[in-house]
């Protein structure tokens, strides 16, 4: 069965944006370790996952950077963009505008569980998972994501957006991974126990 993975970045005290969804509290100048850290992380990904509102910034982006010879990030760029992309809508009506352009990406109204399940019992590399506050909760909530991969940044936001806020039960987790980069940024690496 393939593994789930979530990377996302992380407060210290566990928010992944501000209370509006503000973000620029992240640390955006990763070093070259940290990049080759995320290089490591994504070797065995061939599937991406995420939600609708997440995906409407994050395919045209990494379109942009893949499509720009002079981008020092074009071959993550290139990855990203050429990966399969699953994005969750509970709603066809509300699907992201001009998904017609965006590479090997397919829209999914099915039930998150029975989707994740699904992809997870196919054949492939595996799977990881980006997203807003909303869409990562719910694959926690569910018990869905198989490994944590945590970007603490150095910052307390005080409130936020949480992500663990929806578990109804102790789900635990053991650390596989921990190491602190020049740019600030503590990489945690959770497995599910």
């Amino acid at each position: 069965m393939r593994k789930l993975k979530l990377q996302t970045q992380v407060s210290i005290d566990g928010f992944i944006a501000g209370p509006g969804g503000e973000m620029d509290w992240m640390v955006w100048n990763w070093d070259d370790e940290l990049k080759s850290h995320v290089g490591k992380l994504t070797e065995s990904v061939d599937c991406i996952l995420m939600g609708k509102s997440f995906a409407a910034g994050f395919i045209p982006h990494w379109q942009k950077v893949a499509e720009d010879p002079q981008n020092p990030d074009r071959p993550f760029g290139k990855m990203m963009t050429d990966f399969r992309k699953v994005i969750f809508s509970r709603d066809q009506a509300t699907k992201p505008a001009d998904t017609s352009s965006w590479p090997n990406a397919e829209i999914s109204d099915k039930p998150l569980g029975e989707k994740v399940l699904e992809l997870k019992n196919e054949p492939g590399g595996d799977i990881i998972a980006y997203g807003g506050s909303e869409f990562v909760s719910s694959l926690l909530k569910e018990r869905l994501v198989d490994e944590l991969n945590l970007f603490i940044n150095p910052v307390a936001l005080g409130k936020g957006m949480p992500i663990f806020h929806q578990l109804e039960n102790k789900e635990k987790f053991e650390i596989d991974f921990a190491q602190k980069f020049d740019c600030g940024i503590v990489c945690l690496r959770y497995a599910k126990n």
